[in-house]
Order: C-alpha cells, then structure tokens, then sequence
C-alpha cells in the first residue's frame, strides 16, 4: 500500500509557544549508519539546544524502492548499537513499516499529534534540500518543523544560500544551517568498500562493525 496525500488541519506548527521540548529527528536508510550520522546528530544537539536526537531508519524510503542491503532488522539492530552509548540519541522505529512507503511529511504529522509540546528540527544533508521543493508535501513538512541543513563543501555557499531564501519563501519554511565537520564518507561507500574486503576502521562505530562482520553483510 502506497501511503499518498498527508492533510493536516488543525495540527500545531513549528511556533507553538507551548512547545516545552526540542527534539532532532534524523532519518535515513542508515545502511549502514556511520560516524558521519552520528557526528551530525551530536552538532544539532548542540547547536540548537535539544533535549534528544532521534535516529529513525526508514523501512521502505519513496525514493529507494529497490534498495538493496541490509535488513530493516539488521538496519535497526545497527541503528540501535551505535547510538545506546549516547544518552541523548536513541533509536526510534516511527517509520521502520513492514508494508508501504512513508513520506516525511505523515511522519511530522503523527509525531505533532502525539507530541503537541515538543518542536521537531528534522535534520538533512545541504544534497537533499537542493530537491526538497520535489518531495511530498513540503509545505507540511515546513509548517510542522525547524528544517536543519548541513553545509556540503562541494556545495558553493551562494547556491545553498540562495536555495534557502527560495525555500523560506515558498512554504513559508524555517530552514536553518548546521555548523559541523565535513566528513566525507558515505553509506554507499562503506558498502562498496566492505565488498572489496578494505578496512572500514573509524568510519563505524565498533560495534557496528562487529555486527556486521558477524552477519557478513555486504560481503561481495
């Protein structure tokens, strides 16, 4: 079952001033997750002063339908032991759906109805906000959310500013930038060099790359 429109009257915004709690959301296949995930989790902690980053791996993500890899179980279980030493991350299974896509904008959605006191910052990659007028419902996504973007070296800084000013405008959006390291790994190439039978040292957390020696996943 494909999950289409996300109507949401009546669901509080971004502004709210009730909202006691500040909370990071940060999605993504975590395929595997690496040291890039959780640096970028740690820098939002910090720079916007949250009380808990959320690191939600995604079932069966609209625009990664053939995805191959690991496991939702293996995902998860990987999510889960790189992020239990920090006392403010913690796994959360709002989009790990057996059955269908999810998008964002029903995540926010049913996150805000359950959590009307907390205001969410869902956190992306500078990649990923150069689309976001292309994803589903982006005016939803804006009006339920602080958006967090971290700043690409590859990306000139007059693009992604420009993009931002765009952005804001259009829906309305509160898009902030993330001041963080550039770590230039990615899932995709810790994948590819696992394949290869190279040494992946650092770029995982450690028990992160136990597990996945155990299970061999992404041997060639």
């Amino acid at each position: 079952m494909n999950i289409e429109k996300s109507s949401s009257p009546g669901l509080p915004g971004r502004g709210d001033k009730d909202a006691v709690k500040r909370v990071g959301i940060m999605g993504g296949t975590f395929d595997p997750i690496h040291i890039g995930h959780l640096i970028l989790g740690e820098c939002a902690y910090e720079q916007f002063h949250l009380d808990k980053v959320l690191y939600m791996p995604s079932g069966n993500p609209p625009h990664k339908r053939n995805r191959e890899g690991g496991t939702n179980d293996q995902r998860c279980e990987m999510t889960s032991l790189a992020v239990k030493k920090n006392p403010h991350f913690e796994l959360s299974l709002e989009e790990m759906h057996e059955m269908g896509y999810i998008y964002t904008s029903i995540t926010l959605g049913r996150l805000r109805r359950s959590h009307p006191d907390t205001h969410y910052f869902f956190i992306m990659g500078a990649d990923s906000l150069m689309y976001f007028d292309s994803w589903k419902d982006p005016d939803v996504i804006a009006s339920l959310c602080t958006i967090v973007v971290a700043v690409r070296d590859h990306l000139p800084t007059e693009e992604l500013d420009a993009k931002i000013r765009d952005l804001s405008e259009k829906f309305n959006a509160d898009i902030r930038k993330l001041s963080s390291p550039n770590v230039d790994v990615s899932s995709s190439m810790i994948r590819s060099w696992i394949a290869q039978g190279r040494s992946c040292r650092y770029y995982l957390p450690d028990e992160v790359a136990e597990y996945i020696r155990a299970n061999r996943i992404y041997e060639a």
